[in-house]
């Protein structure tokens, strides 16, 4: 379990950084409520970006993008609404759900893919 932490937090300082590259600011880093976690907040030309993170140990970003479950999309949903209640931003203003793939290869280089709403694919 230590393990696939440790994993998961190389793929959350290297989506940060990818983020930060893009032009992203980052607003919080495992923001968590009673409807569960958001890996990342953040805001590009005046859009929140609620950022899943999905790292594997993999040569491709595949499986990392296909682990998000029906069950998995909706709470990730209810804790972006909860989210904007606590943070008193409306519902109705831009925001979207993305997600970062990573995979970790053995040599150490990381793959990157960033999906911008993510839940309209």
């Amino acid at each position: 379990m230590q393990r696939t932490k440790q994993i998961g937090n190389r793929g959350e300082q290297l989506a940060r950084a990818y983020l930060r590259r893009q032009g992203y600011a980052i607003l919080h880093s495992n923001w968590t409520c009673l409807d569960g976690e958001l890996d990342i907040v953040a805001r590009q030309r005046g859009i929140l970006a609620f950022v899943e993170v999905k790292t594997r140990r993999d040569a491709s970003t595949e499986s990392a993008l296909a682990s998000i479950t029906p069950n998995k999309r909706q709470r990730l949903l209810n804790a972006v609404y909860r989210y904007l209640h606590e943070n008193g931003i409306d519902a109705e203003a831009a925001w979207r759900v993305d997600v970062i793939a990573i995979a970790l290869e053995p040599n150490g280089a990381a793959t990157i893919a960033h999906v911008e709403d993510a839940f309209d694919w």
